[in-house]
Parts: structure tokens; sequence; C-alpha cells
């Protein structure tokens, strides 16, 4: 991974129109009509990955480690969700984010993301071995 200081501050932004597919009611998660939100989670790690993906080197990814969030209102149907990551930190191979979604001006979700920075076939690999230890176990 590349130095601290060059990936601190580093920025993405992401969007998309809300579809009646999207909303709690067509995803089984609510009775709403709005915006799940699952997807403006998903568009905020969309965001902080795209923030640090050319700062990684060859091999590198990043996993979720922890998200803290707050909702503050929903999107109905036709409306616009525009995320942002900001990188604020980073501690060994620990990357935080401060992430912000919104409809035109109006904040419906902050959250903090901490994202770690892993070697993606050595990831995979371990993965699989605990995957077929657990069910040889079961």
């Amino acid at each position: 991974m590349v130095p601290a200081d060059e990936l601190v501050g580093a920025v993405a932004f992401s969007s998309m129109i809300v579809r009646p597919g999207d909303t709690a009611v067509a995803i089984g998660v609510g009775d709403l009509p709005v915006l799940a939100n699952s997807l403006i989670i998903n568009a905020m790690q969309s965001a902080a990955i795209a923030s640090i993906a050319e700062h990684l080197e060859n091999g590198e990814t990043t996993i979720e480690t922890s998200i803290a969030l707050e909702f503050h209102g929903g999107i109905a149907i036709g409306g616009e969700l525009r995320t942002s990551a900001n990188c604020t930190e980073v501690n060994g191979r620990e990357i935080t984010f401060i992430c912000e979604a919104y409809e035109g001006e109006r904040l419906v979700a902050s959250a903090v993301i901490k994202r770690t920075a892993v070697e993606r076939v050595s990831f995979l690999a371990r993965t699989a071995a605990q995957s077929i230890k657990s069910s040889t176990t079961s």
C-alpha cells in the first residue's frame, strides 16, 4: 500500500436514481416505497473503494471491517442519491472514510466506514480454507 499521506484526503463520489426495484418494499426490508438503506450503504462503499483504488498496489484490495452510520431521511422513487467518501485516516492497513449521502441539498445519511487493505489472493485462499473447515465440522 502507498504511504498514508498519499491516501488521506482522497475523495470519490457515486450516484444513482431510485427505481421501484431499489425500494425497501421491493427487496423485503420494510414496507415503505423509499430507497432501501442497504443500497445507501452500498453507494457509500462504492465511493470509498473508488477513492483509493488507484493508490493500492497490484493484487491489493480492501475489505469492510466496520461501519457506524446514521440515517436522516428517505428518498422516494425517482429521487437522485449522491454519495461521497473522503479518506480521513490510515492506521497501518486500516483505512477510515467519512461518507455522506444526499438527495439534492438534504443529508439523508452519514457514516464512518473502516476498510482494511488485504492481499487479494491470500485473503481468498484463507476464506476458502475457513469455509472448507467450517463445512467439515458441521
